[in-house]
């Protein structure tokens, strides 16, 4: 029997959703999720296998208006994902409904010709009659394929979407190893559980002007790994927040960041966070290639 195999960018406004659905379909957590918006950064590619087919879902940035550098990596990092796949899903929050982002959005996919399907997420939490009208608004800018009811907290409507999309794929031969779930380097991936601590432990502005770097990744005898990670902040008074009253924020953060990984790693972790303050580090081109994402200009 011939495989399948091809490349599904889910693309949407941020907070549609995208990381908790992908972690919902890989059965992996492999995109960091929090409640704030433009939590995912970079492109995460994550490894679906399903029957004889092998789904590579690619998690993009949400897509908005971008105002540093870092901001227009993060959008350029979307619209590459989506020029990249075989198939564009995009996913729309059913609460906030067409709004003028997820129009423009829709309309770009239209423009583009793409291969494209519609998802509306979180359709437990809204009435039912509103879900055709702002299926029928999304249509008219774009030629959706399918479209495609779900919730990615609950799961409902996961299954069908995900037996759909491995039909879709292209005949050929699979890319990565079947059980691989992600493509997403050991690193990276220290630095991204670093960063949504800080999402979730942290309010207001610092999420945003902060960023972690994994600075040395050392595998050690024991067959644990020691891992350095360095915070960037921009302001003083960031630092201040994220070590806390005696340490003690900085130190939650490392606990539970190390806790996270030894489960991802399926190791012992030993954590040793730096934090640094570092004005304008979102408009340096070094910092942006650390975390994953190409230089817009």
């Amino acid at each position: 029997m011939t495989g399948r195999c091809g490349f599904v960018a889910i693309v949407g406004a941020p907070n549609a959703g995208k990381s908790t659905l992908m972690n919902r379909m890989t059965g992996a957590k492999l995109s960091i999720v929090s409640p704030k918006a433009q939590t995912t950064r970079f492109r995460v590619l994550g490894i679906l296998m399903r029957g004889e087919s092998q789904v590579l879902l690619v998690d993009t940035p949400g897509i908005f208006q971008p105002k540093r550098r870092l901001d227009r990596a993060m959008v350029a990092a979307a619209w590459t994902g989506a020029a990249d796949a075989d198939l564009v899903l995009l996913l729309v929050d059913a609460r906030s409904g067409a709004t003028d982002k997820v129009r423009e959005i829709a309309a770009r996919l239209g423009e583009s010709g793409r291969r494209c399907w519609l998802a509306l997420n979180k359709v437990d939490l809204v009435a039912p009659p509103s879900l055709l009208p702002l299926t029928e608004t999304l249509s008219k800018l774009a030629a959706f394929e399918r479209t495609f009811m779900v919730s990615a907290t609950t799961g409902d409507g996961v299954e069908a979407l995900i037996d759909a999309l491995a039909a879709a794929m292209p005949e050929g031969p699979h890319l990565y190893p079947d059980d691989d779930l992600t493509d997403l380097p050991d690193r990276l991936l220290a630095a991204e559980i670093v960063r949504e601590q800080i999402f979730l432990q942290t309010h207001e502005e610092v999420p945003y002007a902060a960023t972690a770097e994994t600075e040395s990744f050392k595998e050690r005898k024991d067959g644990s790994v020691r891992i350095d990670v360095t915070i960037y902040v921009s302001r003083p008074g960031h630092k201040a927040i994220l070590i806390g009253d005696k340490g003690a924020r900085i130190k939650s953060i490392g606990a539970r960041s190390r806790h996270e990984l030894s489960g991802l790693l399926d190791r012992p972790v030993h954590l040793f966070l730096n934090v640094k303050q570092r004005a304008g580090w979102d408009e340096e081109r070094a910092r942006l290639r650390a975390i994953g994402l190409d230089d817009p200009g």
